[in-house]
């Protein structure tokens, strides 16, 4: 018998962080001693009281059930995300009618295109932009436009690019600030014309932010759900793996609009049982106890990308330190491509960066670089950069 993929799986691109872990492998392999500054993930232990939390938790039988509150989220756990959010943002939530967990930030957004797109809808995905919203419109069925962020305009979607035909077949929206992999940041006044937008032409703005707590030098981002009318037509997805440094742990969640969060829990009642209890206990012990993680961890990735940012300038790059994100996004010398860079990058000195051009045709000409490895690697990542910069770089300064 011949398998056959089903037609949507046919439409899917290489999932590009499944292929930057698939060269690391093939480069080991090879005996290359591989540092990799391709995938976002934080280096930093989880903080002990939130483990500490979890085998509490874990210990007890009650918690070996289904999850308490099912697929929608324990009601304690919801009620730590709605003050955080009050805390944070000045936002007012429902935790039982705007507030869901998720096995993920990227599961919610995953589970919102099943819950608001119909085979033929449009959704408007930015590019560059992060591979899974791509992902998640091709799997709900939907056609996909891809809407340009562009870097003399901040990265950020001009909506007058948005024709007013796009903008009637137009069903989901999907924004991201702190940009992955820009690292954009958002002001408040271009979240209002965002939601005004939306508001217009009948559009779910969909806002994923689980960057929002890792920015630099005093600067603070914002939500959507901080403007007036955003409510009518948004829903954010945040996550506590990049400030509590639980990746691993799966926890995030979804707020908002509650006709969009009922349909999330719609789509999640079919599809899973909810997280298990002693991690939603473990995330309101990281929501509702000390904080001075967040801070620790700034600190940490400022240092690294301030070291980053010198090293690129040293070889060549004009390029500009992020205001918020653990990430860089540099632009590559003229007369190369993306993966030609960074394949040179591996090669030469068994570095892995990302090319732009995963993020969709308009990354290309940048790779960005994850600040989400130890010191001493990323120091070594460098040494062996600048080692090596006449053969990665050489018309670099005509940029």
């Amino acid at each position: 018998m011949t398998i056959q993929k089903s037609e949507r799986l046919t439409k899917l691109p290489p999932y590009l962080y499944v292929q930057i872990r698939k060269k690391v492998r093939e480069a080991q392999a090879r005996g290359i001693d591989v540092i990799s500054l391709g995938v976002g993930d934080p280096d930093q232990p989880t903080p002990q009281h939130v483990i500490d939390a979890l085998a509490k938790a874990a210990n007890d039988p009650a918690n070996h059930q289904y999850p308490t509150g099912e697929e929608k989220g324990m009601p304690a756990f919801r009620k730590a995300v709605a003050a955080w959010y009050s805390r944070r943002f000045g936002v007012t939530l429902d935790p039982e009618s705007e507030v869901i967990a998720l096995i993920g930030s990227k599961e919610g957004n995953h589970h919102l295109a099943l819950a608001t797109l119909n085979p033929g809808d449009t959704a408007i995905i930015p590019d560059p932009g992060y591979p899974a919203y791509l992902a998640s419109a091709i799997f709900a069925g939907a056609e996909v436009a891809r809407v340009p962020l562009r870097k003399e305009n901040g990265f950020l979607l001009d909506f007058r690019d948005i024709s007013q035909e796009l903008a009637r077949k137009t069903k989901v929206i999907w924004l991201s600030y702190p940009n992955n992999p820009t690292t954009a940041v958002a002001p408040l006044d271009f979240w209002q014309r965002a939601v005004d937008f939306c508001r217009e032409n009948d559009i779910v703005l969909a806002s994923d932010n689980p960057y929002s707590e890792i920015a630099y030098d005093g600067y603070k981002t914002t939500s959507v759900l901080q403007v007036d009318g955003a409510k009518d037509v948004a829903v954010e997805f945040n996550s506590l793996s990049k400030p509590y440094n639980m990746t691993g742990w799966r926890v995030a969640m979804a707020v908002g609009n509650k006709d969009l969060i009922a349909a999330v829990d719609q789509v999640k009642e079919n599809t899973d049982s909810g997280i298990f209890n002693a991690v939603q206990y473990a995330g309101i012990a990281a929501l509702e106890g000390p904080q001075d993680i967040v801070a620790k961890n700034i600190a940490v990735y400022q240092k690294r990308r301030d070291m980053v940012i010198k090293t690129l300038r040293e070889i060549g790059l004009k390029v500009d330190p992020p205001k918020a994100t653990f990430y860089i996004w540099a632009p590559i010398p003229e007369g190369t491509t993306s993966m030609d860079f960074a394949g040179r990058l591996l090669d030469l000195c068994g570095v892995v960066v990302t090319p732009g051009i995963g993020y969709g045709s308009l990354g290309e000409g940048f790779i960005r670089i994850s600040l989400s490895t130890p010191d001493a690697r990323l120091e070594e990542a460098m040494a062996r950069i600048v080692k090596v910069k006449d053969q990665l770089a050489p018309a670099a300064t005509a940029r």
